[in-house]
């Protein structure tokens, strides 16, 4: 089908701002892709087993200590957590209560790093202190002997990515590790430790994917893995067990894009449904999600067709009556709209109608009507956005970075997922999130920001567009390369924010926590390199291929 002509009585087609976006590479192929119940059951069973023998594990009181930390590690790194949630805060309750500086000091660098890494990311505040007995006392430094323990500094590097403010021992860490891991010769290395290095560089474990992670580290550990029997199968089967469910999900959002006839009512837009799903999977991996799934992958399809829709079809003009029409939110406000937007409001009023209906039932339409609220808001966000653009004004970066928190979206992505999440967000966690906590605001950070680093040079070259690296430039009258190293920094500190809301005590449960959390490391995923988002044939490329096409052997 032809696309549609745009009401255009009012500006020359040589005023869009077309971006000319590369098409979806996956063409039609996960339509095919079916549930196979029997299989699904045998595997769910086949899990109930060793999920018994790996619990036995984890509380067994007369193991190892070293070994039970390694083993509580392991199960983090697979995304296997959430089966055993009770039996490990028991565990590190008891052991974060008893352990003293004395005992660490006897152990060595990649253990102790191990410890912290557990602690820290279930939320127990150990000192980072620890680390200190591998610094020099005269310099300062950490001590050249380290550099031959290569296992050892990956477990650093990997402890270093928790830092809060004023660790200055973990930031001296980052930047000691990350240099000398980046300088080992691979030949003086067994195979899995040169995976390990290399992956570990590339996108350290803690701003990765939890699904993708858990699929790598199967590969580049799983000799580690295979100490536990019931691990190394459970972590199979596992994975195995989600990548059969999310297949019917993705082919789901497929036909939905189909249904909607997106290809038609915003042909000027990006078609990247499995980079989407894959976006919103980042969020939670957990099977008993899949509601929340279903709901924030819909709403965040509809924020990237109306974010192309502003930014690389529609003139300002018609950008300004896009913003109004969604602030009075009614269906006679489509009659304002050019032709080619107005099924495209339809189906945004649709989608969310359905919803109310559905929630209104479970008394959580107040969920819904804050997800509506954060979409208009978004809606003013691209106008203002579009405005700094139309005038090739650049505003101030206080100024941009008011209205580029909003433009990360994560706030509206963030607040679309507690829809499905059901009792666990409870009126106070819901007030927690209308405060706008400051873990929040550092998340949308690194979104605006980090985008901005690896997508200002292609927004030049469509149009004079403001960014934060050139309204950052403007306002502290710095070059280009200065702005983008006190841009980074800011993104930086924003990730120390991040790792303090996830410490106990905390507001709310870490489950309420997780989407503000993952959609900081899908950015990080998304944009560290390049605009892995609008170009995916790296980054995204491989993700799908590794969660939805290739099953692991069991």
């Amino acid at each position: 089908m032809a696309a549609p002509e745009a009401n255009t009585k009012t500006t020359t087609t040589h005023e869009r701002p077309l971006a000319n976006f590369p098409p979806s590479m996956w063409g039609d192929c996960f339509l095919s892709y079916s549930l196979d119940k029997k299989e699904l059951e045998a595997l769910a069973k086949a899990m109930e087993e060793h999920k018994e023998e790996l619990r036995t594990l984890i509380i067994n009181p007369k193991s190892d200590l070293n070994a039970k930390m390694n083993l509580i590690y392991s199960v983090y790194r697979l995304g296997l957590t959430y089966l055993f949630v009770k039996e490990i805060d028991c565990q590190l309750d008891t052991l974060f209560k008893e352990l003293n500086m004395e005992y660490y000091l006897e152990l060595d660098l990649y253990t102790i790093s191990i410890y912290f890494q557990v602690f820290r990311t279930h939320g127990y505040n150990v000192s980072c202190d620890l680390f200190n007995k591998f610094k020099d006392d005269s310099s300062g430094s950490f001590k050249e002997d380290i550099i031959d323990d290569v296992r050892g500094m990956l477990g650093l590097y990997e402890a270093s990515q928790l830092r809060t403010h004023g660790e200055s021992v973990l930031d001296d860490a980052f930047v000691f590790t990350e240099s000398k891991l980046k300088s080992v010769e691979p030949l003086t290395l067994d195979g899995n430790l040169v995976r390990q290095v290399k992956h570990a560089i590339t996108r350290p474990f803690h701003r990765g994917v939890p699904m993708v992670e858990a699929r790598l580290y199967l590969i580049n550990y799983e000799e580690e893995c295979s100490t536990y029997e019931s691990l190394l199968k459970l972590a199979k089967l596992h994975f195995n067990y989600l990548q059969l469910l999310q297949r019917t999900r993705i082919r789901l959002f497929e036909e939905w894009w189909k249904d909607m006839d997106f290809e038609t009512v915003t042909f000027y837009a990006r078609d990247r449904v499995p980079e989407l799903y894959v976006w919103i999977l980042s969020l939670f991996l957990e099977p008993y999600y899949s509601q929340v799934r279903i709901i924030t992958t819909k709403i965040i399809v509809l924020v990237l067709l109306l974010d192309d829709t502003c930014d690389a079809y529609a003139t300002i003009e018609e950008i300004r009556l896009v913003a109004d029409a969604i602030n009075r939110w009614e269906v006679s406000a489509k009659e304002q709209l050019p032709e080619y937007v107005k099924p495209f409001y339809e189906i945004i009023l649709n989608e969310y109608t359905e919803l109310e209906t559905q929630f209104a039932k479970e008394e959580r339409a107040h969920l819904v009507n804050a997800s509506k609220k954060a979409f208009q808001k978004l809606a003013d966000a691209y106008l203002q956005e579009a405005e700094w653009r139309h005038n090739k004004e650049v505003p101030s970066f206080d100024e941009y970075m008011k209205t580029g928190l909003v433009t990360s979206t994560h706030e509206l992505l963030s607040k679309s997922a507690l829809i499905g999440m059901g009792e666990i967000v409870t009126d106070e966690a819901f007030a927690w999130y209308e405060s706008h906590p400051k873990i929040l605001t550092a998340s949308e950070t690194i979104s605006r920001l980090h985008d901005d680093v690896m997508t200002f040079e292609f927004e030049r070259e469509r149009d004079e567009t403001a960014t934060g690296v050139d309204s950052y430039m403007k306002t502290f009258e710095v070059p280009e390369n200065i702005a983008i190293y006190e841009v980074k920094n800011i993104v930086e500190n924003a990730w120390k924010d991040i790792n303090e809301g996830c410490l106990k005590p905390r507001e709310v449960p870490m489950d309420v926590l997780a989407p503000i959390v993952n959609l900081a490391k899908m950015i990080d995923v998304a944009y560290k390199y390049n605009d892995g988002f609008t170009f995916p044939e790296i980054t995204f490329k491989d993700f799908i291929t590794l969660l939805f096409q290739v099953s692991v052997p069991i």
